[in-house]
Parts: C-alpha cells; sequence; structure tokens
C-alpha cells in the first residue's frame, strides 16, 4: 500500500506511525512532501493537498492523551450549533497542558479514576474519528465548570437532552454523583422533566 493510498483511506490523512506500520519508510513522506503529493499538517501528520483541514483530528493527533470535553464535545454530539471559538480537551491530572494551551486549546484536567468516565469515539464533520465524552459525561462537565462556560449553551443542552428519545437519566445521574454535580443536574432535571 502507498502512502496516497493510505491518505485516502483515512480521509486524505496519513500519519508518520501509520507509514511505519506499513513497511514504508519515514523519507518516502518526506518525499511525498517534496513532490507536492502530500502536505506536512503537523508533525508526524500530513494530507492530500485538497483535504479539508479537520482541526478537531489534528488537534487529537497532536495531544493524543486529550479527550474533546465540555462545549467542544457538545458540538461534537450535535447538541448546539454554535462552534467553539478555541477547542477544550481534558487530560490527566499531571499532564503538562502547556503546549496545549500555547495552541490556543482550552485546557482541563480531572482526576484519574473518571478520566475515562464516558470516553466514547465520535466522527468529525469531515469524518475522522477522535476521543470525546458521552452527552451525560458532557452535560455533567458544562454543569460542573459553569462559570467558564456559558449558560446559553448550558441551558438549551439540558433542554435538548430532556426532550431526547436517547436521554439515559440514569447514566446522568450517576455520572452527577461521580464528577460532584448531583444537586445542579437534579435541579435542571426537576424544571425539564
Amino acid at each position: 500500500m502507498t502512502l496516497i493510498e493510505i491518505a485516502e483511506d483515512q480521509n486524505g490523512y496519513v500519519s508518520a506511525s501509520q507509514a511505519t506500520a506499513a513497511g514504508i519508510p519515514r523519507r518516502k513522506l518526506a518525499e511525498a512532501v517534496g513532490r507536492g503529493n502530500l502536505v506536512q499538517v503537523e508533525r508526524g501528520l500530513y494530507a492530500l493537498p485538497e483535504t479539508w483541514e479537520d482541526p478537531y483530528f489534528i488537534a487529537q493527533h497532536r495531544f493524543s492523551r486529550g479527550v474533546f470535553s465540555d462545549d467542544t464535545a457538545l458540538f461534537l454530539h450535535g447538541m448546539t450549533d454554535r462552534a467553539p471559538f478555541s477547542l477544550t480537551m481534558t487530560f490527566p491530572r499531571g499532564y503538562n497542558a502547556t503546549p496545549a494551551r500555547e495552541a490556543g486549546m482550552i485546557c482541563r484536567t480531572c482526576a484519574d479514576e473518571v478520566l475515562e468516565l464516558g470516553l466514547i469515539t465520535l466522527t468529525t464533520q469531515h469524518g475522522n474519528t477522535v476521543r470525546t465524552y458521552d452527552l451525560e459525561r458532557t452535560l455533567c462537565d458544562l454543569v460542573r465548570g459553569q462559570s467558564t462556560v456559558d449558560a446559553q449553551i448550558v441551558t438549551p443542552a439540558m433542554q435538548a437532552y430532556a426532550k431526547s428519545p436517547a436521554r439515559d437519566i440514569a447514566k446522568l445521574i450517576e455520572y452527577s454523583r461521580k464528577l460532584g454535580v448531583e444537586k445542579k443536574i437534579r435541579t435542571y432535571l426537576e424544571v425539564l422533566l
């Protein structure tokens, strides 16, 4: 398989690690960039020249330990039409998030025991897979950090969730208990249900 074929199978992207796994020497990436067949998007990440830039996929590649959260996760779930001004990711406590902050990301941290609570993968609007939290965890995170996230996002999201046939109130309550926001979540639910 060639670099171009790998990229075509991956929505226009190919990583250095994918090239190595396919037995293609890394120098071939530099050669492809030199010929104009690929463009280097980020360290270790390349794309076909005509590929639409996917900021979520690129951020996930660069900060692989991060999980999209808060308003960014809400947008990925299609629960708000307000695209985030800055992407928000949650990292393990003790993770050096300085490079992510310098790249313009909003960085959250959480305890290791709840880092993977509600962790899922979603497909971006460009067809690439990224790590994010499920809707219940996202709502808990939004309520937990409400001083930083616009209430104009939280209230409509909670209203849409309450009307959704896919809602899982038991899971939402369980997560809210583990994340320390049960009282706030129950207040929203009492008003909406």
